[in-house]
């Protein structure tokens, strides 16, 4: 295919998910980040030119796509290249997807024989074949085609725009995605226009003082007509990750066949990063029930509707239940786990209960601490913070855990305790409201901050 790919990889910022990593390594489906999803979407339809622009956190992404291997970009020349953060000006980074691309020019104008362009955003998960999206755009004549999904995306919103068509399937109306009501199809963040139009149009754009490519080139493109927009409907699955919230949902969602079955199409199956780990082994007490597990997990405990990373360790007499459970993590004999995001590393050795939660990278419940997920009247949880009160809206929520926090042993955390990164609980507190970053929860409820010495 004479067509070359470019892939955002953070410009939405997702909480914990990517306070250290890009939206496009977040890890999702087990054994994936979601930029594989992406990046086979241009493998399979034969793109062998991808650049990677990021902003930000860029580190964990380069790392795991490394020269391109694994999606056929490991082939030499113009294969696969990183576009990492710059800055405009003293004070900040590119300010929206136009201004970003103004600075692929060389990438854009290396390669004579790639006529066409692919934009991708990482932030939208999919099985599309790329190929049909390019033969269509080809017959329309138009300036650029905007891949759309009917409805709202996942039932509750669409991206950065959204489309009505008439009859003959041209776009009639093109709005913002506020303004958009349940008629309208969603953007999926995925583009195909000429390669030649799109440097003339970025460097037009830019020179009058635009930024952002949706809203200023094909919004404003097409509310001046100026901007011709093909609109290409997918009928697959299309998921959404845009908060910690979607990304448990959109994960829990791929335990339902037909959601699985479209994602992870046998015909076109996902590429990612391959990694040398023994096959999963379940003991003979152990209890998987639909669950996705990747390779290299020791299951001796039980399992549902759950997905477990590479390398968890479920010890005999352990249960989880509708959890997302990332790498290299530890559910320890007795432990009980419901309605939980874990995050890499994470320990629960001995006899914890953990509800409604989410635990960071590296933390660590001491033997015998639990979390309280529902107050004593049943009323809705209220997040309390030394200086405002955040109402949850949920009957159900736990405790939130930044990284390499470190929970003593018979610890209680009541409903909506947030423990901030770095910090210690005391053995056998009893912990409510916000534990502030490098502090130490000390017995009868004092807060110290830690000596930085």
């Amino acid at each position: 295919m004479n067509a070359m790919g470019i892939i955002f990889t953070n410009d939405a910022n997702i909480g914990e998910l990517t306070a250290k990593r890009s939206i496009a390594s977040i890890p999702f489906g087990g054994r994936y980040r979601q930029v594989d999803f992406g990046l086979t979407n241009l493998s399979w339809a034969g793109v062998h030119h991808v650049a990677m622009i990021s902003r930000f956190n860029y580190q964990s992404l380069m790392d795991h796509i490394g020269d391109g291997e694994e999606w056929g970009l490991e082939l030499g020349e113009g294969g696969l290249q990183y576009i990492t953060p710059y800055s405009t000006s003293e004070t900040h980074s590119y300010r929206g997807k136009l201004e970003s691309l103004n600075n692929a020019m060389a990438f854009l104008e290396y390669s004579e024989e790639d006529e066409y362009v692919f934009l991708v955003d990482s932030a939208v998960i999919s099985n599309i074949d790329l190929k049909r999206v390019l033969a269509e755009h080809i017959q329309s004549g138009k300036d650029i085609t905007m891949v759309v999904k009917s409805g709202i995306a996942n039932n509750k919103k669409v991206l950065d725009l959204a489309v009505t068509l008439d009859e003959n399937k041209e776009i009639n109306d093109i709005v913002v995605d506020y303004a958009a009501g349940p008629e309208y199809l969603a953007s999926m963040d995925i583009f195909v226009t000429t390669k030649k139009w799109l440097i003339s149009m970025v460097r037009e754009r830019i020179a009058h003082n635009f930024f952002h490519m949706d809203r200023d080139l094909i919004l404003g493109g097409w509310n001046s007509g100026k901007v011709s927009v093909n609109a290409y409907e997918f009928e697959g699955v299309a998921l959404y990750n845009d908060s910690v919230e979607e990304y448990f949902k959109n994960s829990m969602a791929l335990l339902k066949p037909d959601v699985h079955k479209s994602i992870f199409d046998r015909k076109h199956p996902i590429y990612t990063k391959v990694r040398d780990r023994v096959p999963a082994y379940y003991g003979e007490e152990s209890s998987i029930d639909n669950c996705m597990v990747a390779d290299g997990c020791l299951l001796e405990g039980s399992a549902k509707d759950s997905i477990l990373f590479r390398q968890v360790t479920l010890a005999p007499g352990a249960h989880v239940e509708d959890c997302v459970i990332m790498n290299d993590t530890t559910i320890g004999e007795g432990a009980e786990l419901k309605n939980v995001i874990l995050f890499d590393n994470v320990q629960t050795p001995h006899y914890n209960y953990v509800g409604d939660s989410i635990l960071g990278y590296k933390s660590h419940m001491g033997a015998g601490s639990l979390t309280s997920n529902v107050k004593s009247d049943k009323t809705l949880v209220v997040v309390k913070a030394p200086d405002e009160q955040i109402p949850t809206g949920l009957k159900k929520f736990g405790a939130m855990l930044g990284d390499f926090v470190e929970v003593g042993c018979n610890s209680v955390l009541n409903p909506g305790t947030v423990i901030g990164p770095h910090s210690n609980i005391y053995p056998t507190s009893c912990v409510r409201g916000v534990v502030p970053p490098d502090s130490i929860w000390k017995t009868g409820g004092n807060i110290v901050a830690k000596r930085k010495d």
